[in-house]
């Protein structure tokens, strides 16, 4: 079994700046102890300080496949998703498997 990424799109909503980084530390501690889960980041783009990433890694993709279907999943997030990029410009997340890797 090989690791897997996940990526998720947020946009801080006009007004509220702080509202995307605010939920990700809310969201964070409550994830901590998830079984398959080794760490999570949120990235801001720096040409578009609104938009954000929460990129997390996980064990295997089977680990996250079980933890997205389990009881948790919705509960745990629910203060990022109204948060989520549902523009249109691209998907809102994306599920990675990692196939090769450099130190």
């Amino acid at each position: 079994m090989s690791a897997a990424r996940v990526l998720i799109f947020y946009r801080a909503p006009d007004g509220d700046p702080d509202a995307v980084e605010r939920g990700y530390h809310e969201v964070s501690p409550q994830m901590k102890g998830t079984p398959g889960l080794t760490r999570n980041e949120l990235l801001q783009d720096v040409a578009d300080p609104r938009s954000y990433v929460v990129w997390s890694e996980w064990e295997s993709l089977a680990a996250f496949q079980a933890w997205e279907s389990g009881p948790n999943h919705r509960g745990r997030t629910s203060p990022l998703r109204p948060y989520q990029d549902r523009s249109g410009e691209r998907p809102h997340y994306g599920v990675f498997e990692v196939k090769a890797a450099y130190q």
